[in-house]
């Protein structure tokens, strides 16, 4: 399942909202790749993305959960990748 968070995260003069997966890193690439996200947008095991872009992305097919859903799904999956870990980093779910 696609999941987003509310917009909450400020950074280059924007608020930022974080796009992911609990199924695999290749549903969320190509969610993003569907949805026109620009891969460069991409972090370890979400896509950040601005907040004017939050309800095109439910429109879409994402699912709005709070942050500490959104990390906690990622755990439970197996696709959360923290700073600073090891490992390969498109492993499949």
């Amino acid at each position: 399942m696609i999941l987003i968070d509310p917009p909450a995260w400020p950074a280059w003069d924007r608020i930022w909202s974080h796009l992911a997966s609990d199924v695999s890193y290749d549903e969320l690439h190509e969610f993003a790749r569907k949805a026109g996200i620009p891969a460069r947008g991409f972090d370890r095991d979400h896509y950040d993305v601005p907040s004017d872009q939050y309800d095109a992305l439910i429109a879409a097919g994402a699912v709005a959960v709070s942050s500490r859903t959104l990390v906690r799904r990622l755990v439970e999956s197996g696709l959360r990748h923290r700073k600073g870990a090891t490992g390969p980093l498109h492993r499949q779910a």
